[in-house]
């Protein structure tokens, strides 16, 4: 091996540092000094096993075998999914062999089943989802709603069962719209009364012969439903602690904005001009009185 001489500038420098950084500094420089040797066509340097004193190949110069043509391994996300989806298929052909006059259509997706039914045959399907032998679902774990506008029945109301005795979880799904209800499951699941409330204050569908529908999670007096597609972001009106009148107050809301020039290569929301105050006077609070001196005590 050929002997290594370093600058002696970088002698100097590594003389300067506490003897507990001289040792790291040094490899450093011979790890410099290494590569650079490397890169002018001088040997590299090479280590040696402790133990025999044999000298360790470089395993950036060391062949490697051929990997041959990379190709992307091909996944299908369902495949784990395939024996239970047989399972699960059968099961909803049962399911439709059984109720073939209320249970419409039904799909499997990995492991999940979902049966899909008109409103009229609520309270029968579920009547036998719950009290069939072959399907035990005793537990409704959610309802909820989605809104689809464009749709002749725009919300699809969806049901989370779940049977315990079995470990199986299945989704029915039926329709409706502002007009038509959907009957109410009460009288089969207690757990069913909040979350029929929730559907319908979120979504305005009605649950008939439902003990308490009203209101759950909106205000009293509240405009509209939040959930649907058509109901504003930032709703129809705000509330607010009004300091004059000491309570909370309901007022319309009222989102203004000055004009703003869009050409020219202006900024978008560089505001052109003063624009106008229109802050409410009841959002002004009035300017405090100076307070007066307390008197000096004697």
């Amino acid at each position: 091996m050929a002997s290594l001489r370093l600058p002696a500038r970088s002698l100097r420098s590594i003389s300067s540092l506490p003897s507990t950084l001289r040792y790291p500094a040094t490899r450093c420089q011979l790890r410099q000094f290494s590569s650079s040797a490397t890169r002018n066509g001088a040997s590299p340097i090479t280590s040696k096993d402790p133990k025999t004193g044999e000298e360790l190949p470089n395993m950036r110069t060391v062949k490697r075998p051929p990997v041959g043509e990379l190709r992307a391994p091909v996944v299908n996300p369902t495949d784990k999914y395939a024996s239970q989806a047989e399972q699960l298929h059968a099961y909803g052909q049962y399911l439709m062999t059984c109720l073939p006059k209320f249970i419409q259509q039904f799909s499997v997706w990995k492991d999940e089943l979902c049966i899909y039914i008109a409103p009229q045959g609520v309270i029968p399907v579920f009547t036998f989802l719950k009290s069939h032998h072959a399907a035990q679902y005793t537990m409704i774990a959610d309802i909820t709603a989605v809104d689809y506008p464009t749709r002749q029945y725009r919300f699809e109301v969806v049901y989370n069962m779940l049977s315990v005795l079995y470990n199986s979880r299945l989704r029915v799904k039926t329709y409706a719209d502002e007009t038509s209800p959907v009957p109410s499951i009460t009288s089969l699941y207690d757990g069913a009364n909040w979350y029929e409330r929730e559907v319908y204050d979120m979504f305005g569908v009605f649950f008939t012969d439902h003990p308490d529908l009203r209101r759950i999670m909106t205000d009293y007096g509240f405009d509209g439903h939040p959930l649907r597609k058509d109901f504003p972001l930032t709703g129809y009106t705000e509330v607010r602690w009004d300091e004059e009148k000491k309570r909370i107050v309901y007022e319309p809301l009222e989102l203004t904005q000055a004009f703003r020039n869009f050409e020219g290569g202006t900024a978008a929301w560089e505001q052109v001009g003063p624009g106008t105050d229109r802050t409410p006077d009841s959002f002004k609070l009035p300017t405090p009185k100076p307070e007066e001196p307390a008197p000096e005590k004697k």
